[in-house]
Parts: C-alpha cells; sequence; structure tokens
C-alpha cells in the first residue's frame, strides 16, 4: 500500500538516539533544552518550551492563560479532537464555531457569533499546515480581553505573512507526532515571546517545581526543590530531542520537497472536474503537512466509496479532517449551526504526501480520482498504473 504518510526518519535519527542512550541522560535534559534553543531559533520564536505532545502544549497554554471553570473557549469543531479536549481539560467549556471553506480555518465572522461575557480564549487552528489569520483574530479578541491561543500543531515551516507560523502569537503549540513533518515519535513544542510565560511553563510541566531535575542533577550541593503550584508531567525526553535536533535540520528539504509534490497534484488534478485542493492563502505558504481535495457536489461517488476504490489500487488515503461535534464525546454539547464543518468533513479526503513519494505513486493516486470522476480514458489509466504497481 501506498501509504497517507510516512516520516523521513533514517541512520542520523537512529545515531542520535543511540548516542542520548549510551550517555546514561535519557529523561528530560541537555539534549531538551538544545532542542528548545534550535525550535526557537528556526520558528523565529522567543522562547521554546518542550512537552509531551501537543495536546498537553494546548493544555498548558489554557492553563497559562488562566482559563479555568466558568471560562468559554472558541474552537474549530473541524479539528482533532485534542483541540476541544484541550478546554475540558483546564476546566472550561469548549464552543464550536464553523470555518471557511477555502481555508479551513476560523475567521473572525465565523468566530465573532460565538462570543459571549464569558468567552476568554479562541485556540485557532492552522489547519493542516494552512496558516490562520491570526493578525485578524487578535484585532477581533484583543480589546476583548481574549487570549488567542495558536494551535500550530500541523504548521511547522509554514508562513504567515513573511514569518514562520506561530512565531508572532502569546502562545502556539506544536505536534512532532509521526503524522507531521517533524516528529520525535511524540512530543510538542509551546512558543512563546513572553520570557515569565516561558519559566511558569517550565514549572508546570515539570510538577511545578522550582528547580528542574537536570538542575538538581548539576549541582554539587545538596538542592532542596519546592513546588509553587499545582504542575503536570509534561516532560519531553533526551531521546526525543535527540531525534528532534535531527529532524530539524532537515525542515527546509522537508517542505521543498512536499510543496514540489503538492504543485504536482495540483497540476494532476486540474484534469478532474469541480475537484477543489488544498492552496497557499493570500498572505502566506503552507507547508502542506497533508494534501486534501474536496469533491464537489454531484460527484459520480460518495468520499466513502472513492477511498474504497482507492484502497482496492493499493492506496491508503484518509477522511478529511473531523469534526468533533459528531463525536459521541460532543454529543451532549449545545453548538450553532456549523454547515461549512460538516460539509467538509464529508466531503474531503487527504491523499498520501510524504518525502519520498514517486511521480509514478501519484499518478496511481490521481488515476483512481480520473476514473471515479466518470472519464473512460482514466478508467483505462487506473487500471493499466495498478496492474504496473
Amino acid at each position: 500500500m501506498i501509504p497517507v504518510m510516512r516520516p523521513w526518519l533514517g541512520a542520523d535519527e537512529a545515531a542520535a538516539a543511540a548516542e542520548a542512550v549510551s550517555s546514561g541522560w535519557v529523561a528530560q535534559g541537555p539534549r531538551v533544552a538544545e532542542f528548545e534553543e534550535a525550535f526557537a531559533s528556526a520558528t523565529g520564536a522567543a522562547h521554546a518550551v518542550a512537552v509531551s505532545s501537543c495536546t498537553a502544549a494546548l493544555h498548558l497554554a489554557l492553563v497559562a492563560a488562566g482559563i479555568g471553570p466558568g471560562d468559554e473557549v472558541v474552537v474549530p469543531s473541524l479539528s482533532f479532537i485534542a483541540t476541544a479536549n484541550a478546554a475540558r481539560y483546564a476546566g472550561a467549556a469548549p464552543v464550536f464555531a464553523d470555518v471557511d471553506e477555502t481555508t479551513q480555518n476560523l475567521t473572525p465572522a465565523t468566530v465573532e457569533p460565538c462570543l459571549t461575557r464569558w468567552t476568554r480564549a479562541v485556540i485557532l487552528v492552522d489547519q493542516a499546515g494552512v496558516p490562520a489569520d491570526l493578525d485578524a483574530l487578535r484585532a477581533l479578541c484583543g480589546h476583548r480581553g481574549i487570549t488567542v491561543v495558536e494551535d500550530a500543531a500541523c504548521a511547522v515551516g509554514s508562513v504567515y505573512r513573511g514569518r514562520p507560523a506561530g512565531a508572532g502569537a502569546g502562545l502556539a503549540a506544536f505536534s512532532f507526532h509521526p503524522r507531521k513533518l517533524l516528529t520525535t515519535g511524540e512530543g510538542g513544542m509551546l512558543v512563546t515571546s513572553d520570557e515569565s510565560v516561558a519559566a511558569r511553563l517550565r514549572r508546570l510541566r515539570e510538577h511545578g517545581m522550582d528547580l528542574s531535575a537536570a538542575a538538581r542533577h548539576a549541582s554539587r550541593q545538596p538542592v532542596t526543590e519546592h513546588y509553587l503550584e499545582l504542575g503536570f508531567n509534561f516532560r519531553m525526553t533526551d531521546i526525543q530531542a535527540a531525534i528532534g535536533l535531527v529532524q530539524l535540520r532537515k525542515l527546509g528539504a522537508l517542505i521543498a520537497r512536499r510543496r514540489a509534490l503538492a504543485q504536482r497534484y495540483q497540476r494532476l488534478l486540474a484534469r478532474v472536474p469541480g475537484i477543489r485542493t488544498i492552496t497557499d492563502p493570500a498572505y502566506g505558504t503552507t507547508n502542506y503537512q497533508s494534501f486534501w481535495v474536496l469533491l464537489p457536489d454531484g460527484f459520480p461517488v460518495s468520499r466513502d466509496e472513492l477511498l474504497r476504490r482507492l484502497a482496492e489500487a493499493g492506496v491508503s488515503a484518509r477522511r478529511g479532517i473531523m469534526a468533533a461535534h459528531l463525536e459521541p464525546a460532543y454529543a451532549g454539547l449545545a453548538h450553532r449551526p456549523l454547515p461549512v464543518t460538516e460539509l467538509l468533513t464529508s466531503r474531503t479526503l487527504i491523499l498520501p504526501l510524504f518525502h519520498d513519494l514517486t511521480e509514478a505513486e501519484q499518478e496511481l493516486v490521481v488515476s483512481v480520482l480520473r476514473a471515479a470522476a466518470q472519464h473512460p480514458a482514466a478508467r483505462d489509466e487506473a487500471r493499466a498504473a495498478a496492474g504496473s504497481s
């Protein structure tokens, strides 16, 4: 099967992990600090704080912003469920907003109807790596005292108004899950422009201690730590950070390759009537973390049938971005109508895109879509491509 995603990992990552193991320091330590510094530099952020996952990063961001019981947090339903869950972890109520059909992101027009006197934060997701319009949301929320947290889980290396995605946010969260461009297996990163916030985040990820485990072990004298507030065990390991440092050096090549493959998909799919694809917004560029397509109204087969046909041809595709409000975990939560979200989650699919995807594999993927669109020549092309693969 052609996978929907395959991390670009190799001997360098294996050697870096082995070196971390051999050093005897495998928990959060000097490599984590080095990874934080390198990531901040690469993304144009003032401070970076490594954590165990992007979900943990979102949770800590809301805690740092003072979000708690009785507060409302506006989130897109069209996102991985962790975005909404983070609000609940902080004790707040998620409020689902609709998204823009072209970018799949929140906009002021979709967020403003959801704001109430209890709204304390908005989590703005850079969906599939497409940077959301952070400045526009801040203009809406800033004078109301509403914190905007950027969920940049998918957006490392994307560009927003000439800067790396996440660089301009007060708090932005990144993911290193294997489906993302950079992976450490699991793991996440928070970036912030505020030094005091970064210091607090480092305490919060380590049970609220005022002295890190690394600092205690480095001291030549006995030291006693203190626990300043309720914290969490959200630490990253030095093994993960060692892998992350190698991955970070590949970021430029990763993005260049993915953008070239995405542009080739766009050219090939232009021959399939009505299909729309992910593309750059007017104010930035995407890293193409995922390549989604939207099937037009009246397409000859359903999205799920198309996924089945792709699987039969040896292609592992995925449904489009999930809608949290349709999941059992949120069945009892009242929300405004979300027509665009429901359109996108039912009629989009994600096609294979990874660093070593070949042109022949791309052509096989596209041939299945052309055949489904009932182009007789494309049906023959799909059969020939499937037979030679």
